[in-house]
């Protein structure tokens, strides 16, 4: 087995890749265990497209790779990701494992589907596996963030506070889309950040009259009532009214106001890239190394969190970041997209508190 750790990012890319890589990569050269970056996630495993991330220099110190040094604050990541169907089944994921057994052990960054592919190759191989929570979603169990989530949010207030800017100028209502296909806490996070009239988002389970009905109140009120000058309405993904139809389904039943426009904004995969937030490259940072530790240290099947919102993890050298089987975690994540977990219901609850304070 070569004495080299292997990464990989996975998914939907998340800013803060590449700072979890660069931490990774540096810990491991300081500590004279080369790093070998995996190309294009699973596909790359898969295929074998490896390539050295540090470099053995003339005193025989182990270097890092100048790319991964310059990039490790830029967003996106710099291995490539992506969604590879062969894995889904153990003689797809067959060669990834041939690859494993050359490697000191391997660490995946990515979401849900990236740690499911991480907890099939760990039982399917003897060399260690360990996962790294990034998702823009915030749909990962076990962890009280993950890479990305920060800077997406950032990303939104920004993009709605130059919305509204407009809006305010030409007394419109803005109905804004996000990502969260599976999961609402963006639209709800950005909700509450940006003081928005209304939030609609998949768990609160409404149907397409329903969706219609709490908009159409949400701009009376705000423009009949309360004299507003803009309306900030923000919708999640995973509401399956298109952001357009929501908006001219709407519009047709505000025709008795005068001078009201309703417009459709969706960020989409705006809010993946920039450069990632301090808080992105501080968690991504952190929970590298102590990925880095857990392969060191032979652990395998299992996942570094960071402030763990559920018991159970296994303390780590630092302080904010445990350890989980990946077994919890894709269980915990299963609640957290179903509505079974106790998260998710506090997520609701907490919003439909608040639901009558939004349009104040």
């Amino acid at each position: 087995m070569s004495d080299a750790i292997g990464i990989l990012t996975s998914g939907g890319d998340a800013p803060g890749m590449n700072a979890a890589l660069r931490a990774m990569t540096k810990l491991a050269a300081s500590r004279g265990v080369p790093v070998i970056g995996v190309e294009n996630g699973f596909t790359g495993l898969l295929e074998g497209r490896l390539r050295p991330l540090t470099h053995t220099g003339p005193s025989g110190e182990l270097g890092v790779d100048g790319q991964v040094d310059l990039l490790g604050a830029v967003g996106g990541t710099i291995l490539g990701s992506a969604r590879e169907p062969r894995f889904m089944t153990a003689q797809g994921r067959a060669p990834a494992v041939e690859v494993l057994a050359g490697l000191r052990g391997l660490v995946v960054v990515g979401g849900n589907g990236s740690l499911s592919g991480a907890h099939a190759l760990a039982e399917a191989s003897g060399t260690p596996v360990v996962g790294v929570p990034a998702s823009i979603d915030h749909d990962v169990g076990c962890t009280g963030t993950s890479i990305g989530v920060d800077t997406a949010l950032n990303t939104i207030v920004s993009s709605c506070d130059r919305i509204c800017d407009t809006a305010r100028a030409h007394h419109r209502a803005f109905v804004v889309e996000v990502m969260g296909r599976d999961c609402g806490y963006l639209a709800m996070a950005a909700a509450a950040a940006m003081g928005a009239e209304a939030v609609l988002f998949r768990e609160q389970g409404r149907d397409e009259a329903q969706l219609v009905e709490a908009v159409e109140t949400a701009i009376r009120r705000a423009f009949s009532e309360r004299g507003k000058r803009r309306v900030l309405i923000l919708k999640s993904e995973g509401v399956r009214t298109p952001c357009t139809r929501l908006v001219r389904l709407v519009a047709e039943r505000l025709g008795d106001l005068r001078d009201v426009d309703v417009r459709a904004t969706v960020l989409g995969h705006l809010v993946r890239g920039g450069a990632p937030s301090f808080r992105d490259r501080m968690v991504a940072g952190r929970l590298g190394i102590a990925a880095v530790d857990a392969v060191l240290e032979g652990r395998t099947d299992t996942m570094v969190a960071w402030a763990p919102l559920v018991p159970g993890g296994t303390p780590t050298s630092d302080p904010q970041v445990f350890a989980f089987p990946l077994a919890d975690v894709l269980e915990h994540s299963r609640a957290l997209i179903d509505g079974s977990s106790p998260i998710t219901r506090r997520r609701v609850a907490m919003m439909s508190a608040i639901e009558g304070v939004l349009g104040l």
